[in-house]
C-alpha cells in the first residue's frame, strides 16, 4: 500500500491547506509521496522538510510587505509575487526551508506546472530542495498574467492549475492507492468560464495550445471534482474540504483572515484525524 497526498492551488486559500497539513504533522501521519499544484507545492513542499506552521507563520507576517506581494512588485517585476523576495530572500535567510530536513525525508514530492508550448501538465520530481527545486516551485504557483514565464527543464511554464488543478489521478498513476485529498473550495462548488479569456487570448497568442487549455479548464476542473466525488463515495480516496467558501482572497493583505482559512483547516483536520488514520490503517 502507498499512501499519497494530494493537494489543491487555490491562492490564499492554501491557508486551509496549511491548517490541515500541520494537524497531519502534528499527528505523525507519515505519506509516501505527496504532490502539489500551485499553493499547494508552494505551501505542501513543508511537508517533506516537516516545518509545522511555517506556511501560516510567513505569510502572515509579509503579507503586508510590498517585497512578498503587491501591485508594485507586479508593474516593477512583471510577477506579483517578488520572485527575489518570496523564492530567495524569504525561504533562505527570513523564515528559512529546512533543505536539509527535505532532501533526507522519503518522501516523494511532486510539483504540477504547465508547459505553454503543448497546455499539458509536466510533473516535476522535486528531491533537494535547492535553488532548482524552488525554480520548479515557483513555476506551479506561476498566474497567468501575474507572473512571468518561468524556464525551467528546458520548458516555458506556468501554473499547473492550468492544465491539472488536483493531480489525483497522476497519484494514482504513480501507483499510490490509498490517497488523501485536500480541496480548497466546498462540496457544491463549480468552475465557471475565466472571464479574463479574451486578455489571455492577447497576452500569450504565441502558445495556442496554452490558450485552448485556459478555454477548456472549467471542464476538465469539473470532472476532475465528478471523478473525486465518485471515488469518495466508495471509499477509495479520502477527501477534505473546507465546509463552505473561505473568506479569503487569492491575494490577501489582512492577516486575520489568513490565520482564520488556517484555523479553518486545522479544525477540520482535527475532527477528521481518527477518520484519515483509519482510511491510512496507522
Amino acid at each position: 500500500m502507498k499512501k499519497g497526498l494530494v493537494l489543491e492551488g487555490g491562492a490564499m486559500r492554501g491557508m486551509f491547506t496549511a491548517g490541515v497539513i500541520d494537524v497531519m504533522m502534528e499527528a505523525d501521519i507519515a505519506f509516501d509521496g505527496a504532490i502539489g499544484t500551485s499553493a499547494g507545492a508552494a505551501f505542501g513542499c513543508n511537508y517533506k522538510s516537516h516545518q509545522i506552521g511555517r506556511v501560516i507563520r510567513y505569510n502572515k507576517k509579509y503579507c503586508r510587505d510590498k517585497r512578498f506581494v503587491s501591485l508594485h512588485s507586479l508593474i516593477t517585476t512583471g510577477d506579483l509575487y517578488g520572485v527575489d523576495f518570496a523564492y530567495r530572500t524569504l525561504p533562505r535567510e527570513l523564515d528559512i526551508f529546512d533543505t536539509d530536513t527535505f532532501a533526507a525525508s522519503p518522501i516523494e514530492f511532486y510539483v504540477t506546472c504547465t508547459d505553454l508550448e503543448t497546455g499539458k501538465a509536466v510533473y516535476h520530481k522535486c528531491e533537494k530542495g535547492d535553488d532548482e527545486d524552488l525554480l520548479w516551485m515557483r513555476a506551479s504557483a506561476s498566474l497567468p498574467r501575474a507572473s512571468r514565464i518561468v524556464q525551467a527543464g528546458g520548458r516555458n511554464l506556468l501554473d499547473g492549475g492550468m492544465a491539472d488543478s488536483i493531480s489525483v489521478k497522476h497519484m494514482q498513476s504513480l501507483g499510490y492507492d490509498r490517497v488523501v485529498v485536500v480541496l480548497t473550495q466546498p462540496l457544491d462548488y463549480e468552475k465557471k468560464k475565466n472571464k479574463m479569456l479574451p486578455l489571455l487570448k492577447l497576452v500569450y497568442k504565441k502558445y495556442p495550445n496554452f490558450i485552448k487549455a485556459l478555454e477548456t479548464r472549467h471542464e476538465r476542473y469539473n470532472e476532475t471534482l465528478q471523478y473525486i466525488k465518485e471515488l469518495e463515495e466508495k471509499g477509495e480516496i479520502y477527501v477534505i474540504r473546507p465546509p463552505h467558501k473561505l473568506d479569503v482572497g487569492a491575494v490577501e493583505h489582512n492577516p486575520e483572515k489568513l490565520q482564520k482559512a488556517y484555523e479553518m483547516g486545522r479544525v477540520e483536520a482535527e475532527k477528521q484525524l481518527d477518520e484519515i488514520k483509519r482510511f491510512l490503517n496507522i
